[in-house]
């Protein structure tokens, strides 16, 4: 006898999409989370894409009513690391995790990403002393402040306009001459007094005493270089997929990303993933719901048919 019918590794909206259908479905589920409920999500200040909200809805109410809907469906959340994961010889699967041992017929990955370290002197020893990734969580810190927020993707320009709400001046610092970001986010950006534009340039350094003081900048296509006073810097240039735990276990491609059939089945039978952590065009909230519904259907059709 197994413990569960399925288990859900990681809690962002793939996960708690594949709880709810996995529930809806009275198969007994289990979600497993080491941090917060939603994930990357909940650090988003406003979701403006999300179908149904037409004035957008804050990352964190959204993330709270999915948990809330998903649990009243019968889905069991628990707070605690995954360890190790293994597969059985009766073909079931073994979750290690730090509160205790756990075993399902089904395995439902949706670990996400993280963010990408910039990799220069004095990130690490600034590193919540002024260097954040997380707009939301520390952006009331630096009240009538200066801060650099570096990346050119809709992540660093959202959060850049989500930091003025505190800081007296944002630079936004994107190491090619043009932004990546959707164009109604650059447009506003743009147009905000309180936000400037150093394209073409690249930090090389983080600068202070016992806390961020300036950047040190380069121009990409001069080689000229500057320092700039900030009191924070927040890194968005991009994620890294959390698939560490799974080699060894199922394929995993050369950037770290989980190849997935389309119906979110890995190499390995009764093994689904969903979200950021696999192989896909599209890293959104709305694609991450996608996957998490399709994983649980998938999982049900394979108790359902046999291994």
């Amino acid at each position: 006898m197994t413990d569960y019918d399925v288990i859900i590794i990681g809690g962002g909206p793939a996960g708690i999409s594949a709880g709810m259908y996995a529930a809806r479905a009275a198969l007994k589920t289990v979600l497993l989370e080491k941090g917060m409920p939603g994930g990357q999500a909940s650090t988003t200040d406003k979701i403006e894409n999300y179908p149904g909200f037409p004035a957008g809805i804050p990352g964190p109410d959204l993330m709270l009513k999915m948990d809330e809907q998903a649990r009243n469906f019968g889905m069991e959340v628990r707070f605690t690391e995954v360890l190790s994961v293994s597969q059985t010889q009766d073909g079931n699967f073994a979750v290690i995790t730090f509160d205790g041992d756990i075993t399902g017929k089904t395995l439902i990955i949706s670990t996400g990403a993280q963010s990408k370290s910039l990799g220069v002197p004095g990130e690490e020893q600034f590193r919540g002393r002024g260097v954040s990734y997380c707009a939301t969580c520390d952006g009331a810190f630096f009240q009538g402040k200066t801060v650099a927020v570096l990346g050119g993707g809709d992540s660093a320009i959202q959060e850049g306009i989500y930091l003025t709400k505190f800081a007296e001046k944002v630079y936004i610092i994107h190491r090619r001459g043009e932004l990546r970001a959707t164009k109604v986010l650059q447009e506003k950006a743009l147009a905000h007094p309180r936000i400037e534009f150093l394209l073409d340039t690249v930090v090389t350094n983080i600068l202070g005493g016992d806390k961020v003081e300036a950047v040190r900048v380069k121009r990409v296509s001069t080689g000229e270089e500057k320092a700039v006073a900030v009191d924070g810097v927040f890194v968005y240039i991009g994620k890294e997929p959390s698939t560490e735990l799974f080699r060894g276990f199922i394929d995993i491609d050369e950037r770290g990303y989980i190849p997935t059939d389309a119906k979110m089945q890995t190499s390995r039978r009764g093994v689904f993933a969903a979200g950021d952590v696999r192989q896909t065009p599209l890293r959104q909230v709305v694609t991450a719901v996608a996957d998490g519904a399709i994983a649980a259907v998938a999982a049900d059709e394979y108790i359902e048919h046999g291994k």
